[in-house]
């Protein structure tokens, strides 16, 4: 469940009109590949905990064409599914996407697909997810909405589901910078209703040359009777979170 803004290597691979009219400017690479690598005192997508309150380690990979087109893959424990019933077996996220992303003057868009996969076994449902997306973007907001072209996650007759998020990433000095979300995860489906819900981000980062430290409070509207797993662990509490992340 990559939470996503893609790679900054992939913003770096973006066609840039102003730079290429300038005479001395180098040209951006034709392709760029890169890697990501994340300890974090959690996994938590929008809002709600993955790993049971517990540490993550999370990495993925990515290629960007200069074009705009992209490509990548993205994996991270999680243990959510294996709390949630005693026959599941799996303890891990994969994530692949791809999409195409530019600028026109200030403003940046994307669009593309994104697949969530949980290798087991033992599933009453199929919790594998087929997301769609776009996003726009202009100075340090960004608007997104996600739809599901599968059912959610597992939740039966839950297709057409959608998350809309508003991010603003604002650089207070340079190399650190202010994170501020609020998102809205709509639940389709009779089998869950009441399960939508809110969520809420506040946080800040620093960039040490390419290692990024981040430190953010989380919060939700979720129903704790609806996100509260077999362990007694309420999955949309309010909580701290930590992380530490590495782009090579």
């Amino acid at each position: 469940m990559r939470k996503t803004v893609i790679a900054s290597a992939l913003i770096a691979a973006s066609v840039l009109p102003a730079l290429a009219h300038a005479a001395d400017a180098a040209p951006a690479p034709e392709h760029t590949f890169s890697t990501n690598l994340t300890l974090a005192s959690e996994y938590i997508y929008r809002g709600i905990g993955q790993t049971n309150r517990k540490p993550a380690v999370q990495g993925g990979f990515d290629y960007a064409h200069a074009s705009g087109i992209y490509l990548g893959t993205w994996a991270s424990n999680v243990s959510w599914l294996s709390d949630g019933s005693s026959t599941v077996s799996n303890s891990i996220e994969m994530d692949f996407y791809g999409g195409y992303k530019n600028t026109v003057g200030d403003f940046g868009y994307d669009v593309g697909l994104l697949q969530y996969f949980y290798p087991g076994s033992g599933y009453g449902n199929n919790p594998n997810t087929l997301e769609g997306y776009v996003a726009g973007s202009w100075s340090f907001l960004t608007l997104k909405y996600s739809h599901s072209f599968s059912d959610l996650f597992g939740w039966v007759g839950s297709k057409n589901s959608g998350y809309l998020d508003l991010t603003a990433n604002y650089e207070l000095v340079p190399t650190v910078n202010l994170i501020a979300h609020v998102g809205r995860q709509k639940v389709n489906g009779s089998s869950a209703e009441g399960a939508s819900y809110t969520d809420y981000k506040l946080g800040v980062t620093k960039d040490f040359s390419g290692t990024v430290l981040g430190l953010s409070y989380i919060n939700t509207t979720a129903s704790s009777a609806w996100y509260t797993n077999l362990l007694g662990k309420d999955l949309g509490k309010d909580r701290i979170l930590f992380s530490i992340t590495r782009t090579f």
